[in-house]
């Protein structure tokens, strides 16, 4: 390749658009629909009391998930950059609340999401290979395993990485036919009791307290209805693609959910239910007996958890490539790859510390705060949206193919509102207390190290070696455009 060929080539160095439609619906039903649904979907019924209610809620929550869904729609294709709630608070408030929110999301968020989804994928994995539980290094190992193939296969190739979401997801997906189909079966055999008035009310929760915590586990259990915004530009024609697919993909969630617990509720009773560990499991073991409950569901549980790992290690790193192209992280994380053209050290920074804290203590009590975080983030965009109405220019405005009617937007607010405010009444506080620390403390990070552009001059050369040799090992470069 002469010089003027190789300048050619680096100067086409960017995401591409290699994501589908279809890969797009797949990455939010992948990241949606984890192993929650199959382990323990008890949250919602614990506080709605009854089946009846805890459907109705399961449907309320759907509908919460689908007016989210409609704002970010408008979000995406308004500010159709990577990076999804860091480019849209960015963008509506700044650089220290988009900081805030990327400093919870690198320390916190995404590591330990990762982390307790691969160590549930591992510990169903293996489940079939002990006849006593799996020992906690083992997991840990093979869960960490897990995180470094798809980390490998997200590096090496968009579409490979795609394939397998779709893979997956498609997998989960006849997984929760399989449970719907067996529930349809037992009803069609007249087991009906559990469904029928008055047992399917029988208990149900009154207090409005109660409800709106029922309410609080169903719409944590659709969280990740906003994942395919963070890779906006590598989605084939966005404007149009991104919107079908958050539209598609809400409705068959809601359904598939609804009639897997409607299956559930078919075949074992509200206490059976709360008794249970792992509610699919016990489900299968009384349809399909040994078999279904020792090998075919704990495989398919294992299955769904590689999907939403994968899922998310595709949409979060280009969170981290987003931030470092704002400069708010190191450049490094900005770099793509000059030959698979993916951001290979956002994705193996994120796999990494991933791995890391697997073997960090008591890493299943940082679950506490991702709630009250991630509500704090939609709450924060769906704001930022509120406030692009009267602060962007109308020319920027009047040019985006959707402008949906401003009542979803507040309507949507005032949910994330309560959603926010809620634990606080009915948690233990410490917990939420100590997750507003936890955003906090990236004020001082903020400011030594983005704010202040100041390096010491021994410190900006080790970095700058540093940089330079990921560089060489991983052959990338910061991305640069056609133009």
């Amino acid at each position: 390749m002469n010089e003027k060929e190789e300048e050619v080539s680096l100067n086409q160095i960017k995401l591409k658009p290699r994501i589908s439609l279809f890969n797009g619906c797949t990455i939010i039903i992948g990241v949606i629909i984890g192993s929650g649904i199959f382990v323990s979907p008890k949250g919602v019924l614990l506080e709605a009391g009854s089946a009846g209610m805890s459907l109705l809620i399961w449907l309320l929550s759907g509908v919460f998930a689908m007016i989210g869904a409609v704002c970010y729609s408008e979000l995406g294709t308004l500010i159709p950059k990577s990076g999804g709630d860091y480019a849209y608070i960015y963008e509506a408030f700044g650089p220290l609340p988009s900081f805030l929110f990327l400093w919870v999301a690198l320390v916190i968020i995404n590591p330990t999401s990762l982390a307790i989804i691969a160590i549930t994928c591992a510990t169903y994995a293996l489940q079939p290979f002990y006849s006593c539980p799996v020992p906690d290094v083992v997991v840990n190992l093979f869960a960490g395993c897990i995180i470094a193939v798809l980390t490998f296969i997200n590096c090496w190739d968009v579409r490979m990485a795609t394939r397998t979401n779709d893979f997956f997801t498609i997998t989960k997906l006849i997984a929760l036919t399989l449970i719907i189909t067996c529930g349809g079966y037992w009803l069609s055999l007249g087991h009906i009791d559990n469904l029928v008035m008055p047992d399917v009310a029988e208990g149900s929760q009154t207090k409005l307290s109660a409800i709106a915590m029922a309410f609080y586990s169903g719409v944590f259990s659709f969280s990740g209805f906003s994942y395919l915004n963070f890779v906006t530009e590598e989605l084939k024609n966005p404007f149009r693609n991104l919107p079908r697919a958050i539209y598609i993909s809400i409705p068959i969630v809601t359904i598939v959910y609804m009639l897997v617990n409607i299956a559930y509720f078919s075949v074992l009773t509200v206490d059976e239910i709360l008794d249970s560990d792992a509610v699919a499991i016990t489900f299968a073991d009384k349809i399909l007996g040994t078999f279904g409950s020792k090998i075919l569901m704990p495989l398919f549980v294992s299955f769904s958890c590689v999907g939403s790992l994968n899922g998310i290690l595709i949409t979060c790193s280009r969170m981290f490539f987003s931030g470092a192209r704002n400069s708010q992280l190191p450049e490094l994380f900005a770099m793509i790859s000059i030959r698979q053209l993916t951001p290979i050290p956002s994705l193996i920074f994120l796999g990494g510390t991933s791995i890391v804290m697997l073997f960090i203590g008591n890493v299943f009590q940082l679950i506490n705060y991702l709630s009250f975080a991630e509500s704090l983030v939609v709450f924060s965009s769906v704001a930022g949206l509120l406030k692009l109405r009267f602060t962007m220019p109308e020319n920027v405005l009047n040019a985006r193919p959707i402008k949906i009617s401003l009542l979803w937007p507040i309507l949507f607010f005032l949910m994330c509102l309560f959603l926010l405010i809620l634990p606080f009444f009915h948690s233990d506080p410490w917990e939420l207390i100590y997750g507003v620390f936890l955003v906090l403390s990236g004020i001082p990070i903020y400011v030594l190290f983005v704010y202040n552009k100041y390096r010491p001059g021994f410190i900006q050369s080790v970095w700058i070696g540093f940089t330079h040799f990921i560089q060489k090992l991983f052959y990338c470069v910061p991305e640069l455009s056609s133009s």
